[in-house]
């Protein structure tokens, strides 16, 4: 019968001679025989098994689960579900990233991705991982366009708010109130009414003010949040 060679089954296999000297280490692929003067030689079986293993970790399983899987005499199919959910949840973040990789990309200079990076930072400072999963989950289903509407809409408000407040206009006037209610409701659309993801923001927006500012386009310290508030109170 025919025997290989650790250099000539390296050749055949693929894999390096390292490799193969590990995998004999640790007892997953052992030569089940050996010369006169000690060297390894590998029977048909032994290649089959190391076949197995090699299909095994091109599936992703680690060399422990790979032996595990080896040493099962019942079905193989919990390791493969839990492979599977393993590989799912890695999807899900490589989609995540390239979503937002293409966002970032979408017509931004280097100093605006510089820029939108520090505020996703921010932002990741603040929010759980579920909650922005969340959001960016409400915004993808809403789609481009009507999360650009929603902004444009925002951007509206703040200006007809902004004009009340140098008009000296009460917070408590109707026409006030009535604005801060469509705030209140655009809001909403992003964070789908949840405390947490509000109280988040809040923090988000009392403890970082100039830089979250820089990105929507009107001053910190104008008062409009404040104002906003008092109008909420008067609802």
């Amino acid at each position: 019968m025919t025997r290989w060679s650790i250099g000539d089954l390296a050749k055949a296999s693929g894999l390096t001679v390292r490799t193969l000297y590990h995998y004999d280490e640790i007892g997953l692929v052992s030569a089940s025989e050996r010369t006169a003067s000690g060297h390894r030689r590998y029977t048909p079986d032994d290649v089959r098994r190391l076949y197995q293993v090699r299909s095994l970790r091109q599936l992703g399983l680690s060399l422990e689960e790979v032996r595990s899987a080896l040493s099962r005499s019942d079905s193989l199919r919990p390791i493969f579900q839990a492979q599977l959910a393993a590989l799912t949840a890695q999807a899900q973040q490589v989609e995540a990233l390239r979503s937002r990789l293409t966002a970032l990309l979408d017509g931004h200079t280097t100093e605006s991705l510089l820029s939108t990076l520090e505020m996703m930072s921010v932002y990741e400072s603040y929010f759980t991982a579920d909650q922005l999963t969340d959001m960016r989950s409400r915004a993808a289903s809403m789609g481009p366009e009507a999360v650009e509407a929603l902004k444009a809409s925002w951007l509206e408000l703040v200006r007809q708010l902004r004009q009340h407040m140098a008009d000296g206009t009460p917070a408590t006037d109707p026409r006030v109130v009535e604005l801060s209610r469509q705030w209140d409701a655009l809001g909403a659309k992003f964070t789908g009414g949840d405390a947490g993801i509000q109280a988040a923001a809040q923090r988000s927006w009392e403890e970082n003010k100039p830089a979250i500012s820089s990105q929507i386009g009107w001053p910190a310290d104008d008062g409009l949040v404040d104002y906003i508030g008092q109008a909420r109170a008067a609802q």
